[in-house]
């Protein structure tokens, strides 16, 4: 285990009846509000017209940044930028999932930067000096960029989805009201779900690397808990429990916590990144159709124990005194049954139009700084074989 510092900022306001604070969190830093959001579910669900109410009633000024892309194109972050620098907005007030937010973290980077382009901020070819400040509101129980320090953003015209990420680009408040998820789609729930169990694998549970085991067990009750509510939201949408469980599973899934004292790359975040770059599917369930997958090709003496394990801690079907071999087949396929049927998303990428077209330049892509490092690395021809495996 490595030494590590946590020290994370975000003000966390959850519930049912705490979006009236959010008036007072914005105009801590002024009075000029961008509002981003994406596609228009804020408006059908009546939060958009709660929130421009309240904002109005403060006396704010608000900007607007509608239409966000489910992968956030960088196009997009420069047109709000652009709309801070038109109108000199003092902060970023992101309403959405991961997307918007992760947007909206571009947005706040560039608006005072010295680039005309987020993608300069990402190649590092422009620094990220500061910021303007994010405020959010979150919608769906997924990505927990509502508690981290990084975005992802998409560049269409080149194929690529990568990490923006600095510490100035940690969100100021965040407000959690389980409620706004009931009335999202199945699809985006059961994807939510994955997308939150699969921060846990890739950044720290499966890892050749000593970690404190407090910090496993934390993990495994966070994965159970998904497990255990995901279904629940998906049968009944209203249940505030299964609901307020999974959004707070979310945040503590990329919140810094859970993976301090170790470091490694997210393998099935790499490959998937690939896939929704050319592709542009959802990234929960691209990262379902890999992570069986994943699992099963580095399956081995070294790895199984680690997979038996889950299986046992977190499915009360995976027996006991087992060989790790066996355990850990029965742990995959036990998952695999949970996404595929459980969460009744499909299993294959070919079911959603995707061929192996591509998978040569997005297996190089992915590893063109090296072999990802996980609990097992895998090279471009590895990528390339896990991909084959997807179809």
């Amino acid at each position: 285990m490595n030494d590590f510092i946590f020290h994370n900022t975000t003000k966390v306001y959850f519930g049912k009846d705490q979006l009236t604070h959010l008036p007072e969190e914005l105009a801590k830093w002024g009075k000029r509000v961008l509002l981003v959001y994406g596609g228009g579910s804020i408006k059908r669900n009546g939060l958009y017209d709660a929130i421009m109410t309240l904002l109005q009633d403060a006396g704010l000024e608000i900007f607007e940044l509608g239409g966000v892309e489910p992968n956030p194109r960088h196009t997009t972050v420069n047109k709000g930028a652009a709309i801070c620098r038109a109108e000199a907005i003092d902060v970023v007030l992101a309403v959405g999932g991961g997307s918007t937010i992760d947007c909206s973290k571009g947005i706040a980077a560039m608006a005072p930067s010295d680039t005309d382009d987020v993608w300069a901020l990402i190649e590092g070819k422009a620094e990220v000096k500061s910021v303007l400040p994010i405020v959010t509101v979150l919608t769906i129980a997924a990505t927990g960029s509502e508690m981290d320090a990084s975005g992802v953003i998409s560049n269409w015209e080149r194929h690529l989805k990568c990490s923006l990420r600095s510490p100035l680009l940690q969100p100021k408040a965040t407000f959690e009201n389980p409620e706004v998820t009931y009335s999202l789609p199945s699809y985006q729930t059961a994807c939510g779900a994955v997308d939150i169990m699969a921060h846990i694998f890739d950044a720290t549970y499966f890892t050749a690397q000593s970690q404190m085991d407090m910090l496993v067990r934390v993990q495994e009750e966070v994965l159970k808990t998904v497990l255990h509510f995901a279904p629940i939201a998906l049968e009944t949408p209203d249940d505030y429990e299964a609901r307020a469980n999974l959004m707070w599973a979310s945040s503590w899934a990329l919140n810094g916590m859970l993976f301090s004292g170790v470091k490694q790359q997210g393998a099935c975040h790499v490959m998937e990144h690939e896939l929704s770059a050319y592709y542009d599917i959802t990234h929960g369930h691209g990262l379902a159709i890999i992570i069986p997958r994943w699992l099963s090709y580095i399956l081995d003496e070294i790895t199984a124990p680690a997979i038996y394990r889950f299986g046992r801690q977190c499915f009360d079907v995976i027996e006991d005194g087992l060989d790790s071999i066996t355990g850990a087949k029965q742990s995959i396929a036990a998952l695999s049954y949970f996404f595929f049927k459980t969460l009744g998303l499909e299993s294959r990428l070919s079911a959603l139009g995707i061929d192996r077209t591509h998978f040569e330049d997005m297996a190089s892509h992915a590893t063109e700084n090296g072999p990802i490092n996980s609990i097992k690395q895998l090279s471009k021809d590895d990528v390339v074989a896990i991909f084959e495996l997807c179809l």
